[in-house]
């Protein structure tokens, strides 16, 4: 609570409030005429930040305040650049071949180690907040990374980037120099495709524990709500079989007033788990809320793959501010371990569901080739199936 403290201080000196620290869990604010009308606070206010709140004084906690305050900044922050200067005393690996042999994971293909050089990579951190409702809310963030520079999924990478950032005060807005050294950004197409898979993966695996819990609340109210009619049902059907094949117009009616109540069972019983069907939709929302430039340096690989007859020239980047090799490029799928086949035509490094047979007719196809449908059948592969539901 502290942070978020510390935060809210910034943000209402940033907007032109005076703020006084009263103690470790509360501030003082002495509020603008716009603060006050976009806050809903008199013109002197106290804030509490602890588990405890002082009298008098506006309990503030995250969720709807936080909302609250994120809304005075707008636009502002929401995309930024930061320029992050050589740390002293770190080399560059003294093995290069290893560092590629931990790196690299290629079942089909050879590869040969052709250089490196010290330069400077551009990063793209993107951060998501998805927020999933259903009886229950639950609320997070995901945090994506890509190195523009070489196509690379840096998440891990950059999650363990983000404590190091921390502890530098400076930001640094970036060098012209360092511009002109780095590959231009992507373009929004090219962004989306990328982001929107790896997004969806990451957002799913996030609530997997979540909707796991839904689901046993689920089965357990409809075993309830069923057991319930069921005993209701049974016990007007043993009532109709107590009446028997009896005639006469009190034995009719009491067999057609059963009848019409048990068919009100089950109606009832229907409806019921109509309801829980509604209670229990899950509805998932996900927006974007940072974007993050970084401008990070990298000891830069020059890898040759090699594949049949043919090879390439790649590129991965040896980050040495936590002294970690990226996995490698991976032009169709998520691209989140170091497992890369590569495609005989035009030598794609894909992971290993890339190069996998037509669920239809048994062909091995590249997804980055043939991104579409099957070169045999026609049958839309499984990423634009995904794309077009």
């Amino acid at each position: 609570m502290s942070e978020l403290r510390d935060f809210v201080a910034e943000l209402l000196e940033r907007k032109g409030a005076a703020i006084e620290v009263v103690d470790r869990d509360g501030l003082e604010v002495l509020a603008p005429t716009h603060l006050q009308k976009a806050m809903g606070w008199p013109e002197l206010t106290r804030l509490g930040f602890g588990t405890e709140r002082p009298h008098g004084a506006i309990a503030i906690g995250l969720g709807d305040w936080l909302d609250r305050f994120v809304s005075l900044l707008g636009d502002e922050g929401r995309w930024s650049e930061r320029e992050v200067r050589r740390i002293a005393g770190v080399p560059a690996p003294s093995d290069p071949e290893q560092v590629l042999d931990r790196a690299l994971d290629l079942p089909n293909a050879v590869w040969r180690f052709q250089g490196m050089t010290a330069t400077w990579t551009r990063c793209l951190l993107l951060t998501f907040r998805y927020t999933a409702v259903s009886d229950e809310k639950r609320e997070g963030l995901i945090w994506l990374g890509f190195n523009l520079g070489t196509g690379a999924v840096v998440s891990d990478i950059l999650a363990r980037l983000r404590p190091v950032l921390a502890q530098m005060p400076d930001w640094d807005a970036p060098d012209p120099t360092t511009r002109r050294a780095i590959r231009p950004a992507w373009s929004a197409v090219t962004l989306a495709a990328r982001v929107r898979p790896l997004l969806d993966q990451q957002v799913r695996e996030s609530l997997e524990p979540f909707v796991r819990a839904m689901r046993r609340r689920l089965e357990r109210d409809r075993k309830r709500v069923h057991a319930y009619h069921d005993d209701l049902r049974n016990s007007s059907l043993k009532r109709v079989t107590a009446l028997g094949p009896g005639e006469g117009d009190r034995a009719e009616a009491d067999r057609r007033r059963e009848k019409l109540r048990i068919e009100a069972i089950e109606r009832e019983y229907r409806a019921k788990l109509d309801d829980l069907r509604h209670n229990y939709a899950l509805r998932v929302t996900v927006e974007w809320v940072q974007a993050l430039d970084l401008y990070v340096p990298v000891q830069r690989f020059d890898v040759l793959i090699r594949r049949r007859k043919g090879e390439r020239l790649v590129q991965l980047d040896w980050h040495s501010l936590v002294k970690t090799a990226e996995p490698p490029l991976c032009e169709a799928g998520l691209g989140r371990d170091r497992i890369r086949l590569v495609c005989d035509d035009k030598l794609h490094l894909t992971e290993p569901a890339g190069q996998a047979p037509c669920p239809s007719c048994g062909k091995r196809f590249c997804r980055a080739c043939f991104s579409a449908a099957c070169p045999r059948c026609g049958r839309a592969s499984e990423a634009r199936a995904m794309a077009v539901a």
